[in-house]
């Protein structure tokens, strides 16, 4: 079963349309805020070129648990 979610406020208006299993592979700067210079920049850093290698970066990951475990702590 599809999941529909609206996700138009989080991306660039070219891939408002695009469907969750394709968003994983779109590039960094479908993101609503990412610039393509963003999204080199991303690549030259950490190899990340899609949706789904930012989600997936363990640095990105990491942050988010120490942001988290930090909000938990307070």
């Amino acid at each position: 079963m599809p999941i529909s979610v609206n996700l138009d406020a989080l991306l660039d208006k070219a891939y408002e349309s695009t469907s969750l299993a394709d968003l994983a592979d779109a590039p960094v700067s479908a993101l609503s805020g990412v610039s393509e210079a963003d999204g080199e920049a991303l690549q030259k850093a950490f190899n990340i070129k899609t949706i789904g290698d930012l989600a997936g970066n363990k640095y990105i990951r990491a942050a988010q648990a120490i942001a988290e475990l930090g909000r938990l702590a307070k």
